[in-house]
């Protein structure tokens, strides 16, 4: 059983289920809550003071613990207390680097289930984690079929 889980969240229903799934399937790890904050999103090009940027990721911080808020409050609705964090970059390089940084034995996250030509022109934040992360990485596709674990 991995004693330290990393849980991969943004505002989705998916990351909703990863994280309950999370709670539940390792009742005894040190679990953490991770959101990825991209600076691509906070970058305006027609910004010449700086002020746009500052605004954007002023939000986009506010924004992330708000949705750790949520997290946490998850946690508490199953008797569990949890650590959050906010990183930046893009999602599924940052979540790969953290885990392997921090010494997580396990990630898992949730998957939109996207295939085909929705998969190949959006790309697949769970497809990258699993394929580049040294830990066994558990995808959760929704609450009702579970999870898959794939370890490298």
């Amino acid at each position: 059983m991995p004693s330290r889980v990393l849980v991969a969240y943004d505002e989705s229903t998916q990351a909703n289920f990863a994280l309950r799934y999370a709670l539940s399937t390792h009742p005894d790890a040190e679990i953490r809550v991770l959101h990825v904050t991209d600076p691509r999103e906070w970058y305006d090009a027609g910004d010449v003071d700086g002020y746009a940027y500052e605004e954007s990721y002023r939000r986009s911080q506010e924004s992330a613990e708000r949705l750790l808020e949520r997290a946490e409050g998850i946690a508490r609705e199953n008797g569990r207390e949890i650590t959050t964090d906010i990183a930046e970059g893009r999602a599924a390089q940052t979540i790969v680097r953290y885990a392997e940084e921090h010494g997580f034995d396990h990630v898992v996250l949730g998957s939109h289930g996207r295939s085909g030509l929705s998969r190949l022109l959006l790309g697949s934040v769970a497809e990258i984690v699993v394929r580049r992360s040294h830990a066994p990485v558990t995808v959760v596709r929704n609450d009702q079929t579970g999870a898959e674990t794939v370890e490298r």
